[in-house]
């Protein structure tokens, strides 16, 4: 199991929703009307693969910050 996680967002894919940050707001806020992370690496937490699972233009990654290995979303 990982100790630690990387999020990205793609600001060019996210539409704003705002779905993440409401999901997970301890990880994501809205600026400027896309997502960001609130760090790029964290501890890993069920709240943030909800997040990354329910953008509906998957434009969050979540990998693995020792390997890049990617955790979400599942392909």
């Amino acid at each position: 199991m990982s100790t630690a996680w990387r999020i990205g967002v793609d600001a060019r894919r996210c539409i704003g929703t705002s779905i993440c940050a409401g999901t997970a707001p301890e990880h994501f806020r809205l600026v400027d009307g896309r997502s960001a992370p609130r760090a790029d690496v964290v501890a890993p937490a069920e709240v943030i693969l909800d997040a990354a699972d329910s953008c509906p233009v998957e434009a969050i990654t979540v990998r693995d910050a020792t390997d890049d290995r990617l955790i979400a979303p599942q392909e």
